[in-house]
């Protein structure tokens, strides 16, 4: 997502409140005529205090992410405020580390509205972009870190690495016409946002994978369509597992397809690879073909976020070691009729915003619960219905591989006898996809880098 669009330094401001919602109202008054009664202000700035009661917008590393829906004409703002001394709110310990206060207001027209929240929410643990904001002194410098921080600079790749990036994506387009692909499928990761060369390949539909490709990109590049892909820098060819999956559920890839992949390591802005992929090969002897796919009621952004996730727990869990967990999305209520309760339900009493898997806030809530034995239950559209849940489905005549655990079992019985859809990680790393009692492994964990 192209963050630096809706910064303007005249919304960049250092706070002289003490108080978390007398902060609030500056950065809401620094909108001006984005919000131009003082009534219209009062709702926003009401709204955005009673939802701290609920939930916090504190999220680590110093940073609050206070954020509303409003009616205005562009579809994202931002006020950024620096309280060096944190803020007072009802005598609550964690808001005395508060740094820095990001508002978000978001039209209620936008599109991927918890998509965007969610880029910028995943900016602040890039520890390069936290140095610059802790770093900065005076305002001046500290309007400049929030620039080169969100904005990039204005460098551009070495004169080699560019005609080495350009030498491969000319010899991948002849690749991809001998070899009669389809598809072009490019993994922007590979660049930096602010640095990403332009990739035109006519004649061919091309489609943009990585962990903060946006709408502008797909634009800039003209390519057909993009997949939300978290980086896998230890495996790339999990990677293009998780964006050809995701490609088959939106319909982007169909199984006759044959894709040509250009990759390479992320964020070194050259690429190194060139693959070419028959989907069927890959997936159909597994999964089967069609509407199998996915369940009639889970949304592909859905299972994005869900395989985000359960890749993060898979990767670094907490404090690096592996976290097993298991996620079962879609026709929820057949579900739960099979399931049984361990431990008080965490999500009850919460309004489906707030329990939806496509909130920024709920990553960190569902990497704690993930530490309960059970099982996440899902609406089709993300939005979370219990955790710690015991699946009590029988499927006795699904066969699977030695080695696997109950969440496995789990996962193969309960996929076989309702229509959802299952991704379960493993202690050791390991996330496999269930459908319909068939198992895929997306994504292994191995010790240094790999294809």
């Amino acid at each position: 997502m192209r963050i630096d669009l809706y910064i303007a330094s005249s919304r960049i401001i250092d706070l002289s409140s003490k108080d978390l919602m007398s902060a609030y109202a500056e950065l809401i008054d620094t909108f001006g005529t984005l919000l131009p009664t003082p009534a219209k202000r009062k709702k926003i700035l009401k709204e955005l205090v009673d939802r701290e009661h609920s939930m916090t917008s504190y999220i680590g590393e110093g940073v609050a992410l206070p954020h509303a829906r409003v009616d205005m004409k562009r579809p994202y703002a931002l006020a950024i405020g620096r309280c060096p001394a944190g803020l007072a709110f009802e005598g609550k310990d964690s808001y005395e580390d508060i740094r820095f206060v990001f508002l978000l207001l978001a039209s209620k027209k936008a599109k991927n509205y918890l998509s965007f929240l969610a880029s910028l929410a995943r900016a602040f643990q890039d520890k390069s972009i936290m140095d610059q904001l802790w770093m900065a002194r005076e305002k001046a410098e500290f309007k400049r870190a929030v620039r080169k921080a969100f904005i990039g600079t204005d460098d551009r790749p070495a004169r080699r690495r560019t005609k080495f990036n350009k030498l491969l994506t000319d010899e991948a387009a002849k690749i991809a016409k001998a070899a009669e692909c389809s598809t072009i499928l490019v993994f922007t990761d590979v660049f930096p946002p602010s640095l990403t060369p332009r990739m035109t390949f006519p004649n061919f539909k091309v489609v943009l994978a990585g962990e903060g490709v946006s709408e502008e990109d797909k634009g800039h590049h003209r390519a057909d369509a993009t997949l939300a892909v978290r980086t896998l820098s230890r495996s790339r060819l999990s990677q293009l597992r998780a964006a050809i999956l995701l490609g088959l559920t939106r319909d982007i890839f169909g199984f006759q397809d044959r894709v040509c992949c250009i990759g390479g390591i992320p964020g070194s802005g050259q690429f190194d690879t060139v693959l070419v992929v028959d989907v069927d090969e890959e997936f159909e002897s597994v999964i089967g073909q069609g509407d199998e796919m996915l369940p009639n009621d889970v949304s592909a952004e859905a299972l994005e976020r869900v395989t985000a996730i359960a890749t993060d727990l898979a990767t670094a869990g907490r404090e690096g070691q592996s976290i097993g967990a298991m996620f079962i999305l879609g026709d929820h209520e057949e579900v739960i009729k099979r399931s049984k309760q361990l431990v008080l339900n965490p999500f009850h009493g919460y309004g489906p915003e707030d329990r939806s898997i496509l909130n920024p806030f709920m990553d960190e809530t569902i990497k704690e619960l993930a530490l309960i034995d059970g099982a996440f239950i899902l609406q089709g559209n993300g939005v979370v219905e219990s955790a710690g849940c015991l699946i009590q489905a029988k499927a006795y005549e699904i066969e699977l591989p030695g080695g696997l655990g109950t969440r496995h079992a789990a996962a193969a019985a309960i996929t076989h006898v309702t229509d959802s859809l299952a991704l379960v990680v493993s202690s050791s790393g390991q996330v496999t996809y269930f459908r319909k009692g068939r198992m895929f492994t997306l994504f292994e964990k191995s010790e240094g880098r790999a294809l």
